[in-house]
């Protein structure tokens, strides 16, 4: 097992923890992807129609008309999407509806998993989902339609950092200084990183916190937060990172 090193000399960044989240995470990415590309997709059906599912409006433009399956494949699996359907409905140039957030998610599917790793790391804010949602939307949204996503996220990923974990060969551990805005106020954090080298031989990030300092009392806790979700057979060997 390694120990944390000074926060000058991490060789750790922000982006490769994002990255070897999005390359050896768990199966939760693909979820949480599905589940930002099936509310912006719903959103946006939302906002052709100029009403809700069940809502009766005068400048409504048509009617939803349930979803159609469709699965695509991305960097983090395979992505079991339900496409918003309409009844009566034509753009100004007549043709039938069809989401952009689709095609958007798929043209900025590096960005949106990064968008993701990092809400794993640092929480899900209605601000952060509020931008997704706009980028792949393309239009303004609601706090309605945002907290709606938020909620659904929120859940998803704190399942995901309170997942039971199992045997792990190697565990290493690293620390990185990140400011974060706490009290109105912004100030330095610690990152604390546990990433588990698992019997086949593949990394994963088991799980991360966010402590004052890198103090023994913080990683104690970290630790036994992973032991707690069942983390067991560590063999004592040094690892390196790189």
């Amino acid at each position: 097992m390694t120990h944390p090193r000074n926060a000058q000399q991490n060789s750790t960044t922000l982006g490769q923890l994002m990255e070897l989240l999005i390359q050896a995470g768990p199966d939760a990415m693909a979820d949480a992807f599905t589940t930002l590309l099936n509310h912006a997709m719903r959103i946006e059906r939302e906002q052709a129609l100029g009403a809700t599912s069940h809502q009766r409006t005068d400048p409504r433009r048509g009617y939803a008309n349930g979803f159609k399956p469709k699965a695509i494949t991305t960097r983090v699996g395979e992505l079991p999407l339900q496409i918003p359907q309409t009844r009566g409905y034509a753009d100004e140039h007549g043709r039938p509806f069809y989401p952009n957030a689709l095609e958007r998610g798929v043209r900025s599917e590096r960005a949106l998993t990064l968008a993701i790793a990092e809400m794993y790391v640092q929480g899900v804010s209605t601000r952060k989902v509020t931008k997704v949602m706009e980028e792949l939307c393309g239009l303004a949204v609601t706090s309605t339609q945002v907290s709606r996503a938020a909620a659904e996220l929120d859940a998803q990923l704190e399942a995901w950092r309170n997942r039971p974990l199992g045997d792990v060969r190697y565990l290493i551990l690293d620390a990185r200084y990140e400011k974060v805005r706490h009290g109105g106020s912004v100030m330095p954090r610690a990152l604390l990183t546990a990433v588990g080298v698992l019997p086949d031989g593949k990394r994963c990030v088991l799980g991360c916190s966010v402590a004052t300092s890198e103090a023994e009392v913080h990683w104690r806790a970290f630790l036994q937060s992973l032991i707690d979700r069942g983390m067991r057979g560590v063999r004592r060997r040094p690892h390196s990172y790189n």
